[in-house]
């Protein structure tokens, strides 16, 4: 038995040597399949919505061990910014990615990291498999994407090999089956150096954790969305708020009345050979209001995150405007064929940032 499952198991939190330790002999072979299932066990079972001290310092240094583990790329990602979600929330159609486009599309610099499906139907790469969009394959290659295009989807290189490693060891046994855990604290893995991040949360009740883990990194600038309905992005029929790191919350009114189901809108399609049709008629403002509306306000928040926009109102606005005037939609086409389109800020005209006096 090794150390990290002997300090689990008594209910202990793992400081980082311990867990320096425990990789260290993931990558020497040293661990059996039985160890290091009963580590996935126990941080599984722990969850992601404790608030005890002890909890949390496990949950930090986990994240900690594996950042440290990635390469610091010589590559600086000041004045990008990611959004990805931990999942576990109702399935719906790929909001996330589709904002990622609508904020490139108004002007901000977009490094979007995701994974194929866990709890939802269709994860990011899933999408942009179908859609014929290639994930980026290293620092560099990140680099010249967001140049060509304003966006950049970024390969499992951006992840720590550790990963890989723990998966292959604990066959046949799926990782998947600790999607739950792996899932929340991947969106604290990649190395994007100067990055700000909007991490949606899929309850709350994640918050503390989620928080304690954010501060201890110290060269992103992380926030996180939540709402009452268990969704991990931002829902136009719900209530939401946006929590940064260091303390501060921004309340967001429900936007639209919706139906009384406030996924009615937003569910993904049944049918696979739909997946990439249903994707661009959202992109274009074809999926109906609650799409339209919810994909806007998660770009809205990319968009003030990205310090392009600095009224909420205003950036809701000018994102529901590049989804109907057609420039989302061209800017995906255009990274489907390879050729560079590069929006601008306020709706791709020119070039230059839109910050309003009033302040959310």
């Amino acid at each position: 038995m090794t150390d990290a499952l002997t300090t689990l198991a008594a209910g202990r939190p793992l400081d980082e040597a311990t867990w320096q330790s425990f990789w260290d002999d993931l990558l020497a072979d040293r661990l059996a399949a039985d160890v290091l299932l009963g580590v996935l066990d126990a941080i599984n079972t722990a969850g992601v919505h404790r608030d005890d001290q002890g909890h949390q310092q496990t949950m930090i240094n986990l994240a900690l061990t594996l950042r440290a583990r990635n390469p610091v790329p010589a590559h600086s990602y000041a004045g990008t910014v990611n959004v990805v979600g931990v999942g576990g929330g109702p399935s719906t159609f790929n909001i996330s990615t589709a904002a990622a486009f609508v904020a490139a599309a108004l002007g901000v610099r977009v490094v979007k990291t995701g994974s194929r499906a866990y709890s939802s139907r269709y994860g990011s790469i899933d999408l942009l498999d179908r859609l014929g969009i290639r994930l980026t394959k290293s620092h560099q290659d990140t680099a010249a994407a967001v140049e060509r295009h304003g966006i950049a989807f970024a390969g499992p290189f951006v992840y720590p090999r550790e990963l890989t490693v723990l998966a292959r060891r604990i066959m046949p046994v799926p990782l998947r089956n600790y999607g739950r855990i792996l899932n929340f604290i991947g969106p604290f893995l990649p190395r994007l150096h100067g990055a700000s991040q909007l991490t949606g949360l899929a309850s709350p009740t994640q918050l503390p954790v989620a928080t304690a883990v954010a501060a201890a990194i110290d060269d992103q600038d992380i926030w996180f969305s939540t709402n009452a309905v268990g969704a991990d992005e931002l829902i136009s029929t719900a209530d939401n708020a946006l929590h940064h790191h260091g303390g501060r919350t921004i309340k967001i009114a429900r936007a639209t009345p919706g139906s009384g189901d406030s996924f009615a809108g937003l569910a993904p399609v049944d049918d696979p050979t739909r997946l990439v049709d249903h994707f661009l008629e959202v992109v274009s403002g074809l999926g109906g209001e609650d799409a339209t509306h919810t994909v806007s306000l998660n770009a809205a928040a990319l968009m003030i995150i990205g310090g392009l926009e600095s009224y909420w109102p205003a950036a809701v606005d000018a994102a529901r405007a590049v989804i109907q005037e057609g420039v989302v939609r061209e800017l995906v086409e255009s990274m489907r064929a390879g050729t560079p389109v590069r929006p601008s800020a306020e709706s791709g005209r020119d070039g230059s940032p839109a910050l309003s006096e009033a302040r959310i």
